[in-house]
């Protein structure tokens, strides 16, 4: 047997040293088999954590490995000017099934062509699959394509889907959105590596799958009811950091079910409300045309009076039916306000609301802008520092930790949300989202669009919400509902 074995190996080693080609693909397989093997068998056990090392294995050594294996097979099985090695021409294969010896060593020659495809086959599907959960992976997404894709990775991971995988939104299940991502990510690839990718990056609300096929699998509209308490937070530019306090009845409503009619904010995706817009720009946030189908019947159409000429003008006119991202466009991708993002400090205690000021004089600072994020961390340190050292040198030379805590919590307002590499500053993503730093829900309720009949599309606030409190010191209100 053992005999039988080394006379295979013979036949196989003699048929690619009569080829060039397959020497070539055979050196290769041989410097990168066991480096690829390695890392494989380590990630599989213990997990690797450099996204890099993770590309250069299943992106470079493990094509590389590919290669490799199909120089060898096209070099054995095409080689010429030896007749022992030339396996898939037709008179070849008459001559040797023909003859007693021929077909023995024909057979030999198969069975070790089968072995090695089967070994094969299980390495490369091993490195597949490994290579697939890679490209899967967060790590992946957001680490590899470091410049690009620094501001996204950074807001996912400060966004309340920070748990929820970048492929669970991005692509979803299924073969054809797979393929899809893959040849959109080739061309990402290729645009990284030319450095002609987009500054800032386009919110990407034209590639991605209906949120029907994403959002909600995890949300349910139309087991959403009632109403939702919000309380939101926000800090006075008076020397006392004085926190007020805005609280809101928000009417989230249901899509309907069995229980319950659709009403409230989440109406708008109820099955037997159709609702479709016609968009005049590639951002979604010019509007002149809303169409709602209720039943089956005839669309109640409501226009603005510009509607006629914004069409006609328009560029990249989008007709399209409303979905929950037409609304929650930034659900994960979440840039702050430079105000937003210092009362999210200010409030988990980041920056010390007992230093006088600070509010209003990290506005002004981080309002500024900086050419890197190492410029506005040494402006933001320098300067808060001098203000406090002149104008409060009590405060300075006995509140040295608490003052060195705020301004790291400053440059984290700054840095978390601004990224000067790629452009983005304060409020570059709009977010529909309210009303309040974008138009979002006024796009379509803004009293102007109307129908045939006369009728528009409500701005009442109390469409949407109940004020029950509007940046108010101590909310009587708040007081009640909390028993103090």
């Amino acid at each position: 047997m053992l005999e039988k074995l080394v006379d295979l190996l013979k036949t196989f080693i003699h048929a690619i040293q009569c080829s060039r080609l397959a020497i070539s693909g055979a050196i290769l397989v041989t410097l990168v088999f066991p480096f690829l093997a390695a890392a494989v068998l380590y990630d599989s056990f213990l997990h690797l954590e450099n996204p890099y090392f993770g590309g250069f294995i299943y992106m470079v050594l493990g094509p590389l490995f590919i290669l490799g294996l199909i120089l060898v097979f096209i070099g054995v099985f095409l080689a010429r000017g030896q007749e022992e090695v030339r396996l898939f021409t037709l008179e070849y294969l008459r001559r040797q099934l023909a003859d007693e010896g021929g077909y023995d060593r024909m057979r030999k020659m198969m069975f070790l062509v089968i072995l090695l495809t089967g070994v094969n086959l299980v390495i490369v599907s091993v490195i597949a699959y490994s290579g697939y959960h890679y490209m899967e992976s967060n790590a992946f997404c957001g680490e590899v394509c470091h410049v690009p894709m620094t501001p996204e990775y950074t807001a996912y991971q400060n966004s309340p889907h920070s748990r929820v995988d970048c492929v669970e939104c991005h692509i979803g299940t299924g073969a054809s959105w797979f393929v899809k991502s893959k040849l959109s990510g080739a061309r990402q690839l290729y645009a990284v590596v030319a450095d002609t990718f987009s500054r800032p990056i386009e919110t990407p609300v034209h590639g991605l799958r209906p949120a029907r096929d994403t959002c909600e699998q995890c949300h349910r509209p139309e087991k959403f009811h009632g109403d939702k308490l919000v309380i939101k937070d926000k800090f006075l530019e008076d020397e006392n950091n004085t926190r007020v306090q805005t609280v809101l009845l928000m009417k989230i409503g249901s899509a309907g079910d069995l229980a319950s009619s659709s009403h409230g904010i989440h109406w708008h995706v109820a099955l037997e409300n159709r609702i479709e817009y016609v968009a005049v720009d590639r951002e979604r946030q010019v509007i002149p045309e809303v169409r709602l189908s209720r039943g089956g019947g005839s669309p109640a159409i409501y226009r603005n009076a510009d509607a006629d000429q914004l069409i006609v003008d328009a560029e990249e006119m989008q007709v399209r039916e409303m979905d929950c991202i037409d609304c929650h466009n930034r659900p994960s991708h979440i840039y702050l306000s430079a105000d937003q993002a210092l009362d999210a400090k200010l409030l988990i205690g980041e920056i010390s609301v007992e230093l006088p000021f600070i509010k209003k004089q990290a506005m002004a600072i981080i309002g500024k802008e900086y050419v890197t994020h190492e410029q506005a961390r040494e402006s933001i340190a320098v300067e808060l520092d001098d203000f406090y050292r002149k104008q409060y040198p009590d405060i300075y030379s006995t509140r040295r930790v608490e003052l060195k805590r705020s301004i790291a919590g400053v440059q984290k307002a700054y840095t978390e949300n601004v990224f000067p590499a790629m452009k983005i500053g304060w409020q570059t993503y709009a977010s529909n989202i309210g009303h309040t730093y974008a138009q979002g829900c006024f796009r379509c309720h803004d009293e102007e669009h109307e129908s045939e009949d006369g009728a528009t599309i409500s701005m009442d606030c109390e469409t949407c919400h109940t004020i029950l409190a509007e940046e108010e010191e101590n909310p009587k209100i708040l007081q009640t509902l909390l028993g103090i």
